[in-house]
């Protein structure tokens, strides 16, 4: 039987869903660290901004598409829209899981989970202030500890 440890990551809110309309991007820091967060159709994806070559920033790059061949001289598009290319020196990572096209089998940025938490769903407690019973004697308010 094996068992899973608790979760020690924490949520962060860091935008209404409807300020990054699909297509676009919005750039985001938890804990001194940058992060491209996309909206891709709906589905929201996060990855790490700087581009491992020479740092540059991903959410500042060009969004794209992979072109993929069978033969020569023909092509097609794949993960339309899913690629992001670094501004300074064009290296490709596919956003929904930070792979890299330009070396994948050793670079890659990281990603994060990301996704749309209902307002009422963030807010859940059980939440209980510390209280304290007052009354009033000979017109002074008095509170006990």
């Amino acid at each position: 039987m094996t068992t899973s440890a608790p979760s020690t990551r924490t949520r962060h809110v860091v935008a209404r869903a409807g300020e990054i309309k699909p297509g676009d991007r919005k750039l985001v820091e938890i804990a001194g660290r940058p992060i491209a967060l996309f909206n891709l159709n709906g589905e929201f994806f996060a990855i790490g901004d700087k581009c491992p070559h020479e740092a540059g920033s991903l959410c500042k790059g060009k969004l794209g598409s992979f072109a993929d061949s069978d033969e020569p001289g023909k092509y097609h598009l794949t993960h339309q829209g899913e690629v992001i290319k670094c501004p300074w020196h064009g290296w490709e990572f596919d956003i929904r899981t930070g792979q890299s096209y330009c070396d994948p089998q050793q670079v890659r940025v990281r990603s994060y989970d990301a996704g749309v938490a209902h307002g009422s769903d963030l807010l859940t407690g059980p939440f209980k202030a510390e209280t304290y019973k007052v009354t009033v004697e000979e017109d002074y308010v008095v509170i006990n500890l």
